[in-house]
């Protein structure tokens, strides 16, 4: 879909602030896309209204995300994209919330919403209050973690393999079996400026 102009987006932009009132706390154009920042609590009727408008026709959703902040109180970035095929433009809706309050689900709007929360959910830990099946998508059974944290390890916490003795899949705690190495980063080419190991024998004429 090719970028709406300027102009429009900018009567986009106008029309939304003055839709929604007081429930977007801002409204901005970012990356050629109007932005608008929306209290947690409104979201579904944000959302509706949005939708229902004979003059804005976001009847699309694209999807859902999050992102993570973890130095702020609230960490996460809830972030909605809606499509007005009208209009020829999308839209980008942000909440924020922290790691113990949920925010309001849009299933009851979108029901295409409803793997979108659930994949913000299992990867980040974003509780939605309202879904008809909140549990995880992509992790296995047991995953213990949300895997797109800041705070989460890059080698995780345990690692499966399948286990021919015990004829089956076994989780076991990391183990790294080779320590991690320094390196120095010259180029080969070049040389070193010190005696690489193993090379000691070698003769310097």
């Amino acid at each position: 879909m090719s970028e709406a102009p300027k102009d429009l987006i900018g009567e986009l932009a106008e029309a939304v602030r003055s839709a929604l009132g007081s429930d977007a706390l801002s409204v901005d154009v970012a990356f050629g896309e109007v932005t608008v920042l929306v209290q947690r609590e409104r979201i579904v009727e944000t959302v509706t209204l949005l939708r229902d408008r004979p003059d804005l026709g976001f009847v699309s959703i694209i999807d859902i995300c999050g992102a993570d902040y973890p130095q702020r109180a609230d960490r996460f970035d809830v972030v909605y994209h809606l499509l007005s095929p009208t209009r020829n433009a999308r839209i980008r809706l942000k909440v924020t919330t922290d790691e113990e309050t949920p925010v309001p689900s849009i299933t009851s709007v979108f029901p295409g919403a409803l793997w979108f929360e659930r994949e913000a959910y299992d990867l980040l830990g974003i509780l939605f209050s309202g879904h008809p099946e909140l549990r995880r998508l992509l992790t296995d059974y047991g995953f213990d973690g949300h895997p797109l944290r800041k705070d989460f390890p890059m080698t995780g916490y345990v690692e499966v393999r399948y286990d021919d003795t015990q004829k089956r899949v076994v989780y076991e705690p990391v183990k790294l079996n080779q320590e991690f190495r320094n390196f120095d980063f010259l180029s080969p080419w070049e040389g070193t400026t010190y005696v690489l190991p193993g090379d000691e024998k070698v003769r310097t004429n």
